[in-house]
């Protein structure tokens, strides 16, 4: 182990003691703080305009500062920060115990959530917290109101065992779901009081499997927009027009074409696809080699009427490993002018609208991207329609630095210790447009990307879910390694 982890200069119980204490604070503090958490509806700004005099972010952010409080962590100062016209966001700060220390470590996590989305099973809801099997279920648990808890609980097990730790911030925003866009300002605002920052812990993003602690090595970008083609300016008749008046779904379809073969799912344009670093596919083969079919066996895949479940587009684990987290896709997330089933009738509809979002290579500049897209699907419009792109965002991917050596040894010491496997890498396909405001605001910084949002725990989605005994590991294996920073 690094000679500066003070771990290594303890009793072999040390990393023992340790995990007991957050295994206990997990039962006694965190899940009860946490299953009132999921049961406030504090969605994101983009999901809830009235944010705001609703007062539910308000509310799940005053929860967490006053959770934060009552543990009396020595050197602890808090402080709500609410810049005009923002999303609130939680600040704290705790004094270094150690002598020489000089860099900062920053801990991040947000409080805000994705909306309900449905298909959630009968006796599980996005609002109604419950525990099965070790699962948490619920909205926001995971994904990532858990950060706040396990972040303060980490500095608080070093203390409790006596072991000195860096200074450490927290950054707790709550506009991470849509994107967040008041991020920027309030790191702006606080630049002179988060100091030198030597380690980034970024406690959203996922893991491979329950077994080891993994390390999130990249993230894609992500654009999107709303494609729309308008060919008649009210419905008609379809047996009157169709034939002669093109349906907007074919032109919208042909317009797709010019940017996705439909065929194989893959980008046309070339400046959307970036070369992937070798040391990324050498990690994507060892992470394969661990995980198996399951890189794709994870999804909830359907079954066709001869019982047989649907295909990936791969079942090669190293493909599939590389194509979520290095190859540009399209999805389409959303559609207008299209009727329920059991409203539409014999009409040739006037419009058709879809809502694009493309992930993008962690490399690509995502506003250029957008920017292309556009005028790729807005030129010369098939059969004079009124087509419009309508940009809605974009955010950089992100490619981690090289990790050097104390952190290195820290991550598979801290591994090997509370999950008794090797530290794993994995890509993830999301996006998280923090890291690069971190990562251009602190060049010299290093990152801890990682998160419980492991296999099947469908972040975004129905049936949502925290693997505790997961993340009483990883909140010990943060511990560990903000011991060892230097």
């Amino acid at each position: 182990m690094n000679a500066r982890d003070p771990l290594s200069s303890l009793q072999p119980g040390a990393t023992q003691a340790l995990a007991r204490f957050v295994d206990q604070a997990w039962d006694d503090r965190i899940v009860p703080a946490l299953v009132d958490y999921i049961a406030v509806p504090a969605k994101s700004p983009a999901f809830d305009p009235d944010w705001e005099s609703r007062g539910l972010i308000d509310r799940v952010v005053r929860d967490a500062a006053a959770w934060v409080e009552s543990r009396r962590i020595a050197g602890l100062k808090l402080e709500v920060v609410r810049l005009p016209g923002r999303t609130p966001l939680l600040f704290f700060e705790v004094e270094p115990t150690q002598s020489g220390s000089s860099g900062t470590v920053l801990l991040y996590g947000h409080l805000d959530k994705q909306p309900e989305f449905d298909g959630w099973r009968s006796d599980l809801g996005p609002w109604t917290p419950k525990i099965e099997d070790g699962r948490l279920y619920g909205r926001g648990g995971a994904d990532d109101g858990y950060a706040v808890y396990a972040a303060v609980t980490a500095i608080e097990a070093l203390q409790a065992q006596g072991l000195p730790h860096p200074r450490c911030v927290g950054l707790i925003e709550t506009c991470e779901e849509s994107g967040s866009g008041d991020l920027p300002h309030y790191l702006q605002a606080l630049h002179a009081r988060l100091g030198e920052v030597a380690l980034v812990v970024c406690l959203d993003s996922g893991a491979g499997n329950y077994e080891q602690l993994w390390l999130t090595t990249s993230l894609r970008g992500m654009a999107s927009g709303t494609l729309e083609v308008q060919i008649l300016t009210e419905g008609v008749h379809s047996g009157d027009a169709s034939g002669l008046v093109p349906s907007s779904f074919r032109i919208l379809r042909h317009l797709l074409e010019r940017l996705e073969d439909s065929a194989s799912g893959r980008l046309l344009p070339a400046s959307l696809h970036a070369e992937i670093p070798p040391a990324r596919v050498e990690q994507a083969r060892t992470t394969a080699a661990i995980l198996g079919d399951e890189v794709w066996k994870r999804y909830p895949w359907a079954c066709g009427a001869d019982g047989r479940i649907a295909l990936p587009t791969t079942d090669d684990p190293v493909q599939a490993l590389l194509a979520r987290t290095w190859r540009p896709t399209l999805s389409v997330t959303g559609a207008e002018g299209l009727p329920p089933l059991r409203d539409a009738g014999n009409v040739l509809r006037p419009r058709t609208a879809f809502k694009l979002s493309l992930r993008l290579p962690p490399t690509v500049d995502a506003a250029a991207a957008l920017h292309q897209v556009q005028q790729l699907l807005e030129a010369d419009a098939p059969y004079q329609a009124r087509v419009s792109f309508r940009p809605e965002g974009s955010a950089d991917g992100w490619d981690a630095p090289a990790l050097v050596p104390w952190l290195q040894r820290a991550l598979e010491s801290a591994s090997q210790a509370h999950y008794g496997a090797p530290l794993g890498y994995i890509g993830q396909g999301g996006t998280i447009p923090l890291m690069n405001l971190l990562q251009r605001g602190f060049p010299a910084a290093q990152m801890m990307v990682c998160g419980v949002l492991g296999p099947k725990s469908n972040a975004h989605g129905p049936n949502e879910f925290l693997h505790v005994p997961y993340a009483k590991k990883l909140t010990a294996a943060v511990a560990q390694v903000i011991a060892a920073c230097p």
